[in-house]
């Protein structure tokens, strides 16, 4: 349990360092957002490299060229669905969500809330952690495409041109 054998470190050290070098160059070639975390999608990527690196590192019966082919996979796939959401239109809607208004000028919206799973606890959290104390400060908070909250204040939100694209209560929620 504690200890095996010497061969066993010193193939955790040669394929580990050797499948490190080969996740490093193909993050390189296949540019930064493969491990970008825009939308679930990508989440799940970054997660499923980080899980392929590990089994390399640490079963045996993975072979060192298995796990680079596993790992290019999953750059390739990722770029396909990145291109996919980029050149075709409608594209995007296949694989994420609408950033979703969850609150405006101030005002919660109940129906959204209720439809994205999201309390009006953790609505006021998000506002918090935003620096502002008064949710009448607030001029919109969007669930965004990757689980995250967007607080736009009042006096930071001009033409309101940044909610373009967002799902409104009075629209199809996802």
């Amino acid at each position: 349990m504690w200890f095996d054998t010497w061969s066993d470190i010193v193939r955790i050290l040669a394929v580990g360092a050797a499948a490190y070098v080969a996740l490093v160059v193909l993050l390189r070639v296949s540019g930064k957002r493969t491990l970008s975390k825009l939308n679930a999608f990508d989440l799940v990527v970054s997660v499923a490299f980080g899980s392929t690196l590990a089994t390399i590192f640490l079963s045996s019966d993975v072979s060192w060229s298995e796990g680079v082919v596993a790992m290019a996979l999953l750059a390739a796939l990722q770029f396909v669905i990145a291109g996919t959401t980029t050149w075709l239109p409608g594209g995007r809607s296949v694989v994420t969500a609408r950033p979703t208004l969850l609150l405006e000028d101030g005002r919660p919206l109940p129906g959204a809330l209720r439809r994205q799973r999201i309390t009006l606890s953790e609505l006021r959290q998000a506002v918090r952690a935003s620096g502002s104390g008064d949710l009448s400060a607030v001029a919109a908070v969007v669930l965004e495409t990757d689980g995250s909250m967007s607080v736009i204040p009042t006096q930071q939100a001009g033409d309101r041109s940044a909610l373009e694209g967002v799902a409104r209560p009075t629209e199809g929620m996802r």
